[in-house]
């Protein structure tokens, strides 16, 4: 009996224990526990930026804009050196470099911070009016003064190494696998222009690269390294060279006077303008004949410039899908500055965005007197205008948020640059506004 009641106890405890919890839970209402998960800090990879170099004139300090793409604002000024004319970003933007043409020196600094500005002393009469790097180590810098290429070590900021070039170098590009630099030399009335190649392993001149140049002023590479080209202004060539024996295997016309090319590594094309002419031509560069695709003419009575104008720079977005060419109409003391937007995909005008009618300030028919480049989220193209003293900001895209409610290709501002140094022309005035002369993207 002892035995049967047990067996009867430990039954009605199994019950219970199973009835019970479904018993009571007709009457409450268990929610699941949510265990919080802390979500990934934003990749700094995806703040995209341009920087813009401005200069106020032969004698003063310039400065630098950095301008974040996704709100269209002024992150920071930078006050670099006298007369700086042209930038370089190092890989994975983590230093900007600023020739500063009227002090010999070069400016440096984190984009992120700004601050500090190391200033780099250039030797005695160096010009530095233009700086390329592919790499991480060494930034080079071409040096109208002493007809030579310095190298700036990244890690100390000094200068390691001179070498000679061509008479009045402008422009230079290193490629892509850091193999070499290629300098274009300019020239002047009596010394034909050419066109040198540097190893970046030992920093050691190779011999001139093809004869007959005349006026040698841009570079670019194509993106696999095998190709090199020279845009000669004076013979009006756009020029292919074989980076692996420095050799000249092909070339197109493009109009004596062409004096910018940008190279569209989506599309693989080169687009060139010729303010003498008042063209763009786009050429092929998966040919190393360089057949041209389209010339399209901003003369006179042209769709883009009824009235005629010079297209002086282009950019392309890096989606493929759009360029936008820079262009300045001068009437009397007054330029007329405004943006053609090229279908890609047809190489026929899209539409114009006007920018700015101003007096006249700066050097005419110079890719630095409107300078063009897009942000590398292709949402944005951005024009340096050096008379207006603004930069122009377009937005590729359209937008159908409450309060903007625009359409593609719109001038969403002309951001002024930073304030020069100069009189105040009126009581309670400020200075005028310094002159934007190059726009530099980061990745």
């Amino acid at each position: 009996m002892r035995i049967l009641r047990h067996f009867r106890a430990a039954a009605l405890c199994f019950l219970l224990f199973v009835l019970v919890p479904l018993w009571t839970g007709c009457g409450d209402v268990y929610r699941p526990v949510a265990t919080p998960i802390t979500p990934n800090p934003p990749s700094p990879n995806f703040n995209h930026f341009v920087i813009a170099v401005s200069t106020d004139g032969p004698n003063s300090f310039g400065a630098t804009t950095d301008i974040d793409v996704s709100g269209d604002t002024n992150l920071g000024v930078a006050q670099v050196g006298i007369a700086p004319v042209h930038a370089a970003m190092l890989p994975g933007a983590f230093r900007i470099f600023v020739a500063d043409s009227g002090d010999s020196t070069v400016a440096s600094f984190a984009p992120t911070t700004i601050s500090p500005i190391v200033f780099t002393t250039l030797p005695a009469g160096s010009i530095p009016v233009f700086i390329a790097t592919a790499e991480t180590a060494n930034v080079y810098v071409a040096d109208d003064g002493n007809n030579s290429v310095l190298v700036i070590s990244v890690v100390n900021g000094i200068v390691t190494n001179q070498i000679s070039v061509g008479m009045k170098p402008v422009a230079m590009v290193e490629t892509p696998d850091t193999e070499k630099i290629y300098v274009a030399s300019a020239g002047n009335s009596s010394t034909p222009g050419s066109v040198t190649s540097i190893n970046a392993s030992d920093k050691t001149a190779n011999p001139p690269v093809g004869s007959g140049w005349v006026s040698p002023v841009w570079v670019a590479s194509r993106s696999d390294s095998q190709r090199v080209y020279v845009l000669d202004s004076g013979t009006g060539t756009v020029t292919a060279i074989d980076t692996f024996a420095d050799g000249i295997i092909g070339s197109a016309s493009v109009g004596v006077g062409a004096n910018y090319m940008f190279y569209d590594s989506k599309l693989n094309r080169l687009n060139v303008t010729n303010p003498a002419a008042d063209t763009m031509t786009i050429l092929d560069a998966s040919q190393d004949s360089l057949p041209a695709l389209a010339t399209i003419s901003f003369a006179a009575g042209s769709v883009p410039c009824p009235a005629g104008c010079a297209p002086l720079s282009i950019t392309a977005l890096p989606d493929g899908s759009k360029a936008y060419v820079a262009t300045a109409a001068v009437s009397g003391t007054t330029v007329t500055s405004r943006v053609t937007v090229i279908n890609e995909l047809n190489n026929t005008i899209k539409g114009t965005v006007a920018l700015t009618s101003v007096p006249l300030a700066c050097t005419t028919n110079s890719p630095y007197e409107l300078f063009t480049a897009a942000s590398a989220d292709s949402s944005r193209v951005y024009v340096s205008n050096c008379d207006a003293g603004s930069i122009g900001i377009i937005s590729t895209i359209a937008d159908s948020s409450p309060g903007d409610n625009f359409g593609p290709d719109t001038l969403i501002t002309n951001m002024p640059a930073p304030l020069g140094t100069g009189p105040i022309t009126s009581p309670g005035g400020t200075p005028a506004p310094q002159n934007p002369v190059f726009i530099l993207p980061s990745p």
